[in-house]
């Protein structure tokens, strides 16, 4: 059988199944199953496939016809242009999370400085990777309350060559920080902000996704309000603290570490928030 026509079947499996990007998705997986590229599936679109790969891939169809993200299958996703591993126990890297990036590389263009960030809830280590590997001579400080998280953090960090200048630490929010750690020119964090009674109602995949990384089983503020309450002291002067939202909005700053600036996308809808020290 020929891309073509695999890809043709797959689709209308995962169109019954409801999924939002059928042909996407069959795609992905079908490249993930060859080893290669969506311009090869063009240009060999009629090449027969040995039917050990398509059984291979119809195992993996299966998968994603029960709603499972393709993220998860395939063991990887990409984010600000790099390719990082995932796991079930950490959140699939999303193209919102790219504005925390923005909002930092604007507010410190001097990519050479010899910054310190910390990602409180690294999960992937998406944010921290990517801001170690923007900026080249920052030392970055990863936190997560799960260890299985950090696993997959550390070996990102080794696959874009920056662990030299990570530090891993297990705990929840500022308990994973050690009491004499040098303050951060910037936090950075994605915090669990959907509030429970949003739960039921989200899509199909995220039931794949840790609970414990999507909510925080009230509001959606709890982790938000922490952040703000405790970043001060661990901000040098003028430090920011940049954090990701959602429906649940954002805490109102304090005296001392007020809100800065909202983070909107292009279509106006609130992505986080930048508070100051």
């Amino acid at each position: 059988m020929s891309p073509r026509r695999l890809l043709a079947q797959a689709v209308k499996t995962l169109v019954l199944s409801g999924c939002t990007s059928p042909k996407l998705d069959a795609e992905l997986l079908l490249c993930h199953v060859l080893g290669k590229g969506r311009s090869w599936l063009i240009a060999h679109a009629d090449d027969a496939i040995n039917a050990s790969t398509i059984d291979i891939f119809l195992t993996l169809l299966e998968r994603r016809r029960l709603r499972e993200p393709v993220a998860y299958i395939t063991g990887e996703k990409e984010f600000w242009s790099r390719p990082f591993h995932v796991s079930p126990d950490v959140l699939i890297p999303r193209p919102e999370t790219e504005h925390l990036i923005e909002a930092l590389l604007t507010h410190l263009p001097d990519t050479r400085a010899a910054h310190r960030f910390c990602d409180i809830g690294t999960g992937s280590g998406i944010i921290a990777v990517t801001l170690a590997c923007e900026y080249p001579n920052a030392h970055v400080v990863a936190t997560d309350i799960s260890t299985a998280a950090l696993a997959v953090a550390a070996s990102n960090a080794e696959r874009h060559g920056v662990a030299e200048r990570m530090e891993f630490f297990q705990g929840d929010i500022f308990g994973a920080l050690k009491g004499s750690m040098e303050a951060f020119d910037a936090i950075v964090s994605n915090p669990p902000y959907v509030a429970e009674h949003e739960m039921a109602a989200l899509e199909a995949e995220l039931g794949f996704e840790p609970r414990s990384a999507l909510t925080d089983g009230v509001d959606g503020l709890r982790y938000l309000s922490e952040l703000v309450a405790g970043s001060r002291a661990r901000l040098k002067q003028d430090g920011l603290l940049i954090v990701e939202t959602g429906l649940c909005g954002l805490p109102e700053g304090t005296e001392d570490l007020p809100l800065k600036q909202r983070i909107t996308d292009l279509a106006g809808r609130l992505r986080g928030g930048i508070y100051t020290r």
